[in-house]
């Protein structure tokens, strides 16, 4: 997702929570999610993708031209990464030494040290590096270049780029499955790709049926399956094994980014009408169990399994300007200072 290119549209919800008639076992003995707080980080500058480390209980929220680091405990900013020039994803390693953001402007992978926040290499990419994960087995980060349609891969030991994957599109957010197969949607072809990570190299190319412009991508690893959010209200529930797509449960307007509890088997879709979707994956039928009501323009999300906490980043807006005939769907100004994390959870 460009960051600077975020659109919004006012729909407006009766009630705070809309639950579905029947609810299974694995969340009724649980409250519902609602909004449970507000943290300011104020600023300028668009945003796009979160980041949550639940073990260390930290947030990462790419911001424009700086990265902001939050301890989730208190809400607070512990620290930032300014200077960039124009962030869009962050990755981390599994041994929580090192992150690795994607510059869209500056064509670039930035590594940075989780302990102090300092920047310690840039490594070029493609054009417009976007989405972006680290993959475990092979120990190597990949970042998808959303103009260029292609995969670059970085070696974390080396800091070296040791391959590009030419992509039959435009790449969206990337899925890993923690065995050395990566997966990513391509957004102007309605379909998801598959990769070898040891080979690095594409083996299969799936079609999103039912699903129009896949944008955000989680994966739940024990049941093999991928769930991608998709224009026109609907999340694609593929299997990972087959590329088949088991359901197309409805989701809110606007989505951009989707989220996995493996405890409870529940798929979240953040959706820019500013509403959050529950799905429940616990079975074969995928059924909405909630929809809780955000905040306009929180189409970005992070799930944190250590708090069972969402954590979604939007601001308030202005009205938006006249539409002209080179301008006809203007966005409306981000009033200055606005920028917040909306934290939902159970109480």
């Amino acid at each position: 997702m460009n960051w600077k290119s975020v659109s919004y549209k006012s729909v407006v919800l009766s009630g705070s929570i809309l639950f579905a008639a029947a609810m299974p076992t694995v969340v009724t003995a649980q409250a519902p999610y609602k909004v449970v707080d507000h943290w300011t980080i104020g600023g300028e500058g668009g945003w796009d993708y979160l980041t949550a480390d639940a073990k260390a209980h930290r947030l990462y929220v790419t911001h424009g031209t700086r990265l902001e680091v939050l301890d989730t405990e208190s809400g607070k900013v512990v620290g930032s990464i300014a200077g960039m020039g124009g962030l869009h994803g962050v990755a981390l390693d599994p041994d929580g030494k090192y992150g690795y953001m994607s510059d869209g402007r500056a064509n670039a992978v930035v590594v940075f040290d989780r302990s102090n926040l300092q920047k310690l290499d840039s490594i070029a990419a493609g054009t417009n590096p976007d989405g972006i994960a680290f993959e475990p087995v092979t120990k190597t980060v990949w970042a998808f270049n959303g103009r260029s349609n292609n995969a670059t891969v970085v070696d974390t030991a080396s800091r070296k780029v040791v391959a590009t994957i030419a992509l039959p599109g435009k790449p969206e957010f990337p899925a890993a499955d923690g065995k050395g197969t990566m997966f990513v949607n391509i957004e102007d072809k309605n379909e998801i790709v598959r990769m070898d990570a040891a080979t690095k190299k594409v083996t299969a190319t799936w079609p999103l049926s039912g699903c129009d412009s896949p944008s955000g991508l989680v994966m739940d690893e024990a049941g093999r399956r991928l769930f991608a959010v998709c224009d026109g209200n609907k999340m694609a529930v593929v299997d990972a094994n087959s590329g088949k797509v088991l359901a197309t449960p409805a989701i809110g307007e606007g989505p951009d980014a989707a989220g996995w509890d493996a405890k409870r088997k529940l798929a979240f879709s953040s959706n820019g009408d500013g509403t959050l979707t529950v799905v429940d994956a616990s079975g074969t039928s995928y059924p909405v169990l909630q929809t809780v009501k955000t905040q306009r323009g929180a189409r970005t999300m992070a799930y944190d399994s250590a708090t069972d906490r969402v954590y979604l980043v939007t601001a308030q807006f202005g009205p938006a300007p006249a539409a002209t005939a080179a301008m006809p769907h203007p966005r409306p100004a981000i009033l200055p200072g606005s920028f917040m994390v909306l934290v939902v959870g159970r109480k």
